[in-house]
């Protein structure tokens, strides 16, 4: 099957910190031919990061809590377990974004920057495509309050043992996927990176 898709009209609906837009299109079909005509409303996020900082040395993992707007009509408490992230500014690479996210957040300087995955956070009706590192830190005196004031940011940094990182992700803590996708792929790697980083 030859894959493609035509895009019948764009319409912007709202242009702010983030931006939506309605289109009209069809796609080929994988039996053959070609759908009916589509209308989907797209939210457009750009392209994110996200660092889970972990501690070979002490095996300690950094987390930080916030309140996210998303989980308000859900549940009834909205502060969430995350890992550090941000959005890509112009003029910036994934790698700069890592370190400035993770001073901002967290306070930490990253040591090494080992990149994970790239893929895509909500494709059914947003753009955002993220890049996940493991950045290597040495949480020994990090904690207590975090963020910038002019983004109304208040982030309460929490250094966590990997056990009880493991814990929180099994007793259903963690409800934001990109820390859940961090700290599943810190539980597979975590035995390499104390050998490679835990031992000076």
């Amino acid at each position: 099957m030859d894959k493609a898709f035509s895009v019948l009209e764009e319409q912007r609906l709202y242009d702010g910190f983030f931006s939506l837009s309605r289109f009209r299109l069809r796609h080929t079909l994988y039996r053959g031919g070609w759908s009916e005509h589509l209308e989907r409303e797209l939210f457009h996020r750009g392209s994110c990061v996200a660092v889970i900082p972990y501690d070979p040395v002490l095996d300690r993992v950094v987390l930080i809590e916030q309140f996210r707007v998303g989980a308000m009509k859900t549940q009834d408490d909205p502060w969430l377990l995350e890992i550090v992230a941000g959005a890509v500014e112009e003029g910036e690479g994934a790698e700069d974004v890592a370190h400035r996210e993770a001073d901002e957040e967290t306070g930490c300087k990253i040591r090494h920057l080992i990149p994970l995955y790239e893929f895509f956070t909500t494709p059914g009706g947003c753009s955002e495509k993220l890049t996940l590192f493991c950045g290597i830190v040495d949480a020994s005196e990090i904690g207590g309050h975090c963020g910038l004031a002019d983004e109304q940011e208040d982030i309460l940094v929490r250094v966590v043992s990997f056990a009880e990182a493991m814990q929180l992700l099994r007793q259903g803590k963690i409800e934001s996927a990109i820390p859940i996708i961090g700290l599943q792929w810190l539980a597979l790697n975590r035995d390499q990176l104390r050998t490679d980083y835990g031992c000076g």
